[in-house]
C-alpha cells in the first residue's frame, strides 16, 4: 500500500531524529519486519538499522518493500526487501527460514501487517471481508509468532512486537472485524508472553490510535479532535516505543499491551 506523504508535527520531530534505540545498541542482531513498504512499519524498520541492526522488510508490496530497503541501506546498513503475505502459513515459515539462513539468526520481529477492512454494521459486515481481515491481522500474526518463537528459542532469546490497535482495547462501531482481530492479537502476545518468559523471549503489543498512513481514506478531523493530545500520531512516534521495546532498555518488559494513542483510550477529551 502506497502511503501518503504527511506533513510531520512539530512535537514529533525529536522522534523522527533520534530513534529510541541508540546508535550502535542493536549492532549485531537481526531484525524482520512485516508490512514495511510504508507507515509505521518502514519507520520501524528505518529506526531499527539506524542502531545497528540488519533488518528484513517484508510486505505484500515486494516492489515497494525492496526499495524502501535500498534507502535504509544506503543510510544504516544491511537491509534487504522481500514479498509476503502474511496469511500464508508457508510463505511466513519460509520468509523466516530465509532470514537465518542469510543472516544466521533473528533476535526481532515486528508483527505490523494488517489491513482494515470496510466500515459496516456488525449484520451487514461482508463475510470475505471479515475472513480476509481475521486471517491478515490475527492469524496473520500467529503464523509470524509461530515460526519466530521456534527460531528465538534455539538462540536463547529474542523481542517480539506485535501491532495491535486503539481497537484491542475498545470497541469501534462498524469495524467489528478489525476490532476483533485487534482483540485477539491482545489475547495472543499475553498468552504467548508467559509461555516464553522463562526461556528469554520477550513479546508485548503496541496499540496506536489514529496514525497518519496510506491506511487513512477518510476524513480525520473529527477523530482527531477524539483524541485528548489533538492529534493524530505520526508513523514514527509508534516505531519510537516498537525500537525501545526491541532494545535493553526493555529488558524487564513482556506481555505489555501499551496503548500509543494521544489519550484516546484513557477516556473522553475535554469538550
Amino acid at each position: 500500500m502506497v502511503g501518503r506523504s504527511w506533513p510531520l508535527p512539530a512535537r514529533a520531530v525529536a522522534f523522527r531524529l533520534q530513534p529510541a534505540a541508540t546508535m550502535g545498541e542493536l549492532t549485531g542482531r537481526v531484525a524482520l519486519v512485516t508490512g514495511a513498504a510504508a507507515g509505521i512499519g518502514a519507520a520501524t524498520a528505518r529506526g531499527l538499522a539506524a542502531a545497528g541492526a540488519s533488518v528484513v522488510l517484508a510486505d505484500r508490496d515486494a516492489d515497494r518493500a525492496a526499495e524502501e530497503a535500498s534507502s535504509i541501506a544506503a543510510e544504516h546498513g544491511p537491509a534487504i526487501g522481500r514479498g509476503v503475505d502474511v496469511a500464508d502459513p508457508d510463505a511466513v515459515d519460509g520468509l523466516v527460514a530465509e532470514v537465518v539462513d542469510r543472516f544466521g539468526r533473528l533476535d526481532i520481529a515486528h508483527n505490523n501487517a494488517g489491513v482494515p477492512g470496510v466500515t459496516a454494521d456488525t449484520a451487514d459486515y461482508p463475510r470475505r471481508v471479515w475472513q480476509r481481515v481475521l486471517d491478515v491481522d490475527l492469524s496473520g500474526v500467529f503464523y509470524c509468532m509461530q515460526a519466530e518463537i521456534t527460531r528465538m528459542r534455539t538462540q536463547g532469546g529474542g523481542a517480539i512486537v506485535n501491532t495491535a490497535s486503539g481497537a484491542a482495547l475498545r470497541g469501534v462501531p462498524g469495524a467489528a472485524a478489525y476490532a476483533a482481530a485487534k482483540h485477539g492479537v491482545a489475547g495472543l502476545t499475553k498468552s504467548a508472553a508467559l509461555e516464553y518468559a522463562a526461556e528469554g523471549i520477550r513479546i508485548n503489543a503496541v496499540c496506536p490510535g489514529l496514525v497518519r498512513t496510506g491506511m487513512i481514506d477518510f476524513d480525520t478531523d473529527g477523530f482527531e479532535r477524539a483524541h485528548p493530545i489533538g492529534r493524530a500520531a505520526h508513523p514514527t512516534e509508534i516505531s519510537a516505543m516498537v525500537c525501545w521495546l526491541a532494545g535493553d532498555a526493555a529488558s524487564y518488559v513482556t506481555g505489555a499491551v501499551l496503548p500509543i494513542d494521544g489519550g484516546l483510550t484513557a477516556g473522553l477529551a475535554r469538550p
